[in-house]
């Protein structure tokens, strides 16, 4: 099952690394940061299913580095969640205001947070917290690790389940060969993009099998999508 991924953008060292051990002890795939300008940068390359963000980070501030990204369409849905030690009525409203989906005030009790970033992920994207995806004809089942087309089974190999898992959370979308490269196998692993090429090839074989029409789409010089019936 592929994680949701979670960014988070705090400043204070101990409290970074208390976040993401909780975070990734339910299971998230986590990536912490410590400055605003470096997250901003960051998510211009990838875009995770939720961000933890920090009022009070340097160079460019969370209340500001949050109205940034409700500016830009790749952003403008990202779930985030607000920390902030402003506890004030006002401040809750202008973190509100700039688009911040929930706003915790610190300090703050961690299965407090956990509940409030599992609540927001459900009322943006269900889909990430579902066990069982479909797209058209596919059903992936997460907790039986196990892939249908029209009710019959399909056998893949574990990246190419990775790689229709990712591409099933958001059906229709174009990802690049860099983003499934970052989605599936990781940032910090080194694999050729021409890679992705040869896994999407088997991913077709065993998908569309038959007379079955092809659901993976190949858009030239963009990457791949999933969608019903999507074609070449």
């Amino acid at each position: 099952m592929i994680a949701p991924r979670i960014m988070v953008v705090e400043d204070e060292e101990p409290l970074s690394v208390l976040l993401r051990y909780n975070l990734e002890a339910e299971g998230y795939q986590v990536e912490t940061l410590s400055r605003g300008d470096e997250a901003e940068l960051r998510l211009q390359e990838a875009v995770p299913d939720l961000l933890v963000l920090d009022w009070m980070v340097p160079a460019v501030s969370g209340i500001e580095l949050c109205r940034r990204l409700r500016m830009r369409p790749e952003t403008q849905r990202l779930p985030i969640v607000m920390l902030t030690a402003r506890g004030e009525e006002g401040d809750r409203v202008r973190g509100l205001s700039v688009g911040a989906d929930d706003y915790v005030v610190k300090p703050f009790s961690t299965p407090e947070l956990l509940a409030r970033i599992r609540a927001v992920l459900r009322r943006a994207n269900p889909s990430v917290l579902s066990h069982v995806l479909t797209v058209g004809e596919l059903l992936l089942d997460r907790e039986q690790h196990q892939v249908f087309r029209k009710g019959r089974g399909v056998r893949l190999g574990p990246t190419e389940y990775r790689l229709l898992e990712f591409m099933m959370l958001a059906p229709g979308r174009v990802f690049s060969r860099e983003q499934l490269l970052d989605g599936v196998w990781g940032n910090g692993v080194y694999v050729d993009e021409r890679t992705v090429d040869v896994h999407i090839g088997r991913l077709r074989k065993a998908i569309n099998t038959g007379r079955c029409l092809d659901m993976v789409r190949t858009v030239r010089g963009a990457g791949y999508a999933i969608g019903e019936m999507a074609g070449r």
